[in-house]
């Protein structure tokens, strides 16, 4: 009885919450990526730096810090225009996606996840975003027709309080 109820809560919070399946990163890792990226410019490596500079990418747009979210579509859209092959642009534009979800942007999100089902149609993970997408969306129309119901039974009831206390 005790896990239902459990289960029952959790499941109003992450409603709320808007409990995804995307991970988070934290600032750690961040730190340590922007550390190989820095090491790597060092080196001779286009490959070690290009693998690098996609980790940070990853780990930016993976944050729960708006700023590194917002650091990390620009270092995508950036390394976008360079030539890569098929795959490696799959995954950007993937990455994409996600920092878009992140900072709220859903449209453009779902944009960059439909161009990415596109190259690759069974890809599980852009599936699960695209998925993420559609249920947050969903989940923001409800809320949403949820304020406005109240706001009209607000008014409702005011304009009824009043006309009460004319008679």
């Amino acid at each position: 009885m005790e896990a239902k109820i459990r289960g029952a809560f959790e499941s109003v919070g992450s409603f709320f919450t808007g409990g995804d399946h995307i991970p988070w990163c934290d600032r750690d890792i961040i730190t340590g990526c922007e550390r190989e990226v820095a090491e790597a410019a060092e080196g001779d490596s286009e490959e070690l730096k290009r693998d690098t500079i996609m980790r940070l990418s990853w780990a930016l747009v993976h944050s729960k810090q708006p700023e590194d979210v917002q650091r990390g579509i620009a270092m995508l859209e950036a390394s976008l225009a360079n030539s890569s092959p098929p795959l490696l642009q799959r995954e950007k534009i993937y990455l994409l996606a996600v920092g878009y979800y992140r900072s709220g942007e859903y449209s453009r999100s779902r944009q960059l996840v439909d161009q990415c089902l596109e190259i690759a149609p069974d890809w599980r993970q852009a599936l699960v975003l695209k998925k993420t997408l559609e249920d947050r969306v969903a989940k923001d129309g409800v809320i949403g027709i949820g304020i406005a119901a109240t706001a009209v039974g607000l008014i409702a009831g005011g304009i009824a309080a009043a006309l009460a206390r004319k008679k």
